[in-house]
């Protein structure tokens, strides 16, 4: 829900936080496959900080900033600060590279009111953030590596028509015309060992570095940018960040920030409008809901319903004092995949009569085979 107390703030209700925990395990899944290590920073920093890296002089109009006694505070509106902190907490050697530090880091930004836009623009966000220190013979492969965890995630989230740009140096930004060219050249000759169609967005590329943005088209035929990888080698230079090469010398990494899905929170609303809030199984916050056919029945659809919660089906309950009809119509403006009624037969055979969206009546199921139903239909 969306509060005046705090415009723009997203309150997450229980079936939408597991929504964000489902995607979340999704992205997570790719960290594990690529190596990633998982870190948490701090949401306040002190303001000096954000002088360093560059955000003051290119962004401060949209960041939050607080006082405490002489010493001035900022929310962060991005992660690569703290994660530049914690790469430079330790010396490094070439062969620990390249370096993945991942963070589902919470950031805030002061959005004009007039652009707010539900789940889709909003103030305060996580971003399924990572910051890969590498060396510049490392760029081409971690950016397919990037590219490819992105196309594998959105065509798991249903997503077939994707787009890609490459954004190029924009009007307001840091660093000089040579290093530009070198990190834009990176990207361009990434994109073409994949053999990657791509457009060219001149002058929208971040402040410190260009940019490839991922756009996703929904059902209704609208455009999403979500997924970004951008290559940075401004950052590096302002924290004094280091590796010891094979020549026994300092050299400085090279650092690509990298988004698989952007704002967790636009992606959760494009998710509830691209499915019309009708989830694929797996993904939906609750799978099944439980319905007695009298109150008589509620006791042993309290126990079934344990037994699928304990079998790791997220289920649900209607033991109102309703008409079985009554709750079957609101289970399906619920829109839950299914439904399961119990009653006199189901009580006795210890099962569940199982009505599908998909594929409409099933027939009875034991508890068991239900959930067992449900872990194929997720894995597939």
């Amino acid at each position: 829900m969306l509060r005046p107390e705090a415009p723009g703030m997203p309150f997450w209700l229980p079936n939408g936080t597991t929504l964000l925990h489902l995607i979340e395990d999704e992205v997570r899944d790719q960290l594990r496959k690529r190596d990633y290590k998982e870190i948490a920073t701090p949401q306040v920093l002190d303001e000096g900080l954000w002088h360093r890296s560059g955000h003051w002089d290119n962004y401060k109009d949209e960041m939050y900033f607080m006082q405490d006694d002489d010493k001035r505070y900022a929310l962060r509106p991005m992660n690569c600060p703290g994660a530049c902190l914690v790469y430079g907490s330790d010396r490094h050697s070439y062969r620990e590279l390249p370096l993945r530090l991942a963070e589902f880091g919470r950031v805030s930004r002061n959005e004009r009111e007039g652009v707010l836009h539900g789940l889709l623009r909003v103030r305060a966000f996580t971003q399924d953030d990572a910051h890969v220190y590498c060396t510049e013979d490392q760029i081409t492969a971690e950016v397919a590596s990037i590219c490819e965890a992105i196309d594998e995630l959105y065509a798991r989230f249903g997503f077939d028509d994707v787009k890609v740009e490459l954004s190029t140096r924009p009007d307001k930004s840091m660093g000089s015309e040579e290093q530009w060219a070198k990190a834009e050249a990176a990207l361009a000759e990434a994109l073409g060992s994949q053999d990657r169609e791509y457009e060219l967005n001149p002058g929208d590329g971040a402040f410190y570095g260009p940019k490839i943005d991922f756009h996703i088209t929904d059902a209704l035929g609208r455009s999403w940018q979500c997924g970004t990888c951008q290559l940075d080698f401004q950052m590096p230079e302002r924290f004094d960040l280091s590796y010891t090469g094979a020549d026994d010398a300092a050299h400085r990494p090279v650092m690509i920030h990298r988004a698989l899905l952007g704002s967790m929170e636009r992606f959760a609303g494009i998710l509830i409008e691209h499915y019309a809030g009708r989830f694929p199984t797996w993904l939906a916050p609750v799978q099944a809901i439980v319905l007695p056919i009298s109150d008589r029945h509620n006791e042993y659809a309290r126990r079934a319903h344990d037994e699928l919660r304990d079998l790791g089906v997220r289920v649900a309950i209607d033991d109102r004092s309703e008409s079985v009809g009554r709750k079957i119509r609101d289970a399906s403006l619920g829109r839950y995949p299914y439904m399961l009624v119990v009653g006199d037969r189901e009580q006795e055979n210890g099962g569940v009569a199982v009505r599908s969206h998909a594929d409409g009546d099933v027939g009875e199921l034991s508890v068991a085979e239900f959930a067992d139903r449900i872990a194929k239909e997720t894995a597939s």
